[in-house]
């Protein structure tokens, strides 16, 4: 019975010897053309993008064949005349398999990195064909952002539209900049200039997003303002039942000069039909209003009501969408500053609670919405400051800006606009004929 097991045993490990031996064997060879196939891809996106995108790819490439030179050595052992003991077969086929899978992981991994770029380029001729339809496309929602924009300068004051005033010229700078840049892209790449035809072309689209967005950021605009519109009523409102509330409550000299303040923001604003500003209105009243909602928290101590944590995380939720279509339309002119704000911002909005708040959580949330909020706002304040700086100043003919060509003179905003919306995408000799008008 002994003899039985023994046998049956050394069968089971002769069974398992030869499935690790063709393990190896097809690893290998899948490893192999792998090399082969990879190295194809290699040249090709060498000669479209150039070796420093490369460079990644050909290091892991060169350094794949030095350990699959290996793993064949130890192939070649295998089967050489001199013999081997099970143990040395079973060991240099393990090692086998792991160079081989380790060189399958690393190219599969570096080539993943690469392929939206080699994607890029293969369908750049229908990029290049998506990018003059969308220009055409957008071309014909300006006259529309025009006239919006000019219908609201009648209801709104220049401060409000300063955050769309200028988009129509802006846009069509970019339309017309992407077309041209496109053209550019066909001309590097039937000159062999592949690596130069890849980024222009990554600058048209580009130029077409913006101007997309910037259209997008028209159409919003109105709604958005009235949004504001009607959050400011239900604030005046609530502004003169705390008032009336304050009066009754403690008289602390933190409450009455907070009092003083509010009634002065009501008092500030704009009589009815008047073109006004219902953002910074906003603001200033919101911050009045907290800051007498604090005076009176820290006299009395009382639980902030779910409707003042309603409102405060609708205001937030307002500041945040008004920041947000500013600083996506101007990405390039954007500062730090801005950005940081912003991101603060939103950030706390996204830890705000959903649906009902418990008392004993109010006060936090409040607190937690009030910031957010006017750290979108100060977003959108540093944001137009930014904006209005990176502006070149023969832009201001119509109070929004003129529009002009792309030349080296002084086009395309003296080339600021172009600047700021590419963010550092065309170097070089590239830009020469890129502003070639």
């Amino acid at each position: 019975m002994a003899g039985f097991w023994g046998k049956r045993k050394r069968e089971e490990e002769d069974a398992a010897d030869a499935d690790l031996a063709r393990r190896a064997e097809l690893a290998i060879v899948a490893a192999d053309e792998r090399v082969r196939l990879t190295s194809d891809e290699l040249d090709f996106a060498r000669a479209e993008l150039g070796d420093k995108a490369t460079e990644d790819l050909a290091a892991a490439l060169d350094s794949v064949r030095t350990h699959l030179a290996e793993a064949f050595r130890l192939h070649q052992l295998n089967h050489d005349e001199i013999p081997d003991t099970k143990e040395e077969l079973r060991t240099r086929n393990a090692r086998v398999i792991q160079l081989s899978e380790w060189a399958e992981d690393l190219l599969e991994e570096r080539t993943q990195v690469l392929q939206p770029k080699i994607d890029a380029v293969r369908r750049a001729p229908e990029t290049l064909a998506r990018v003059r339809a969308d220009r055409d496309r957008l071309a014909e929602r300006v006259p529309n952002a025009r006239e919006v924009v000019s219908r609201l300068s009648h209801r709104y004051s220049d401060s409000a539209l300063s955050q769309i005033g200028g988009n129509p010229e802006e846009i069509e700078q970019l339309l017309d900049f992407a077309v041209h840049t496109a053209s550019v892209s066909e001309r590097r790449r039937e000159a062999g200039q592949r690596e130069q035809a890849s980024v222009a072309l990554e600058a048209a689209t580009e130029a077409v997003r913006r101007a997309e967005s910037l259209l997008d950021a028209v159409d919003t605009f109105e709604i958005e303002a009235l949004r504001a519109e009607s959050t400011l009523a239900a604030v005046i409102d609530d502004s003169r039942n705390d008032l009336v509330e304050a009066r009754r409550g403690a008289q602390t000299p933190t409450v009455t000069q907070a009092m003083a303040t509010l009634q002065s923001a009501l008092s500030a604003l704009p009589a009815s039909g008047t073109r006004s500003d219902p953002f910074a209105a906003l603001s200033s009243l919101r911050q009045a209003n907290a800051d007498l909602d604090i005076a009176r928290e820290r006299a009395a101590r009382p639980v902030p009501s779910q409707e003042q944590v309603e409102h405060a995380i609708d205001d937030a939720d307002r500041q945040l969408a008004v920041a947000r279509g500013l600083i996506t339309g101007h990405r390039g002119w954007i500062g730090a500053d801005a950005r940081t704000r912003f991101v603060e911002a939103e950030r706390l909005r996204a830890g705000l609670p959903l649906g009902p708040v418990a008392e004993d959580d109010r006060e936090t949330v409040l607190a937690t919405a009030r910031r957010a909020g006017s750290l979108a706002s100060e977003s959108l304040q540093i944001a137009q400051r930014d904006i209005e700086q990176s502006r070149p100043d023969d832009w201001g003919g119509n109070g929004y800006g003129r529009g002009g060509g792309y030349g080296r003179g002084g086009g395309m905003g003296g080339g600021n606009m172009v600047g700021g919306m590419l963010g550092g995408l065309v170097i070089g000799s590239l830009l020469g004929d890129i502003f070639d008008g």
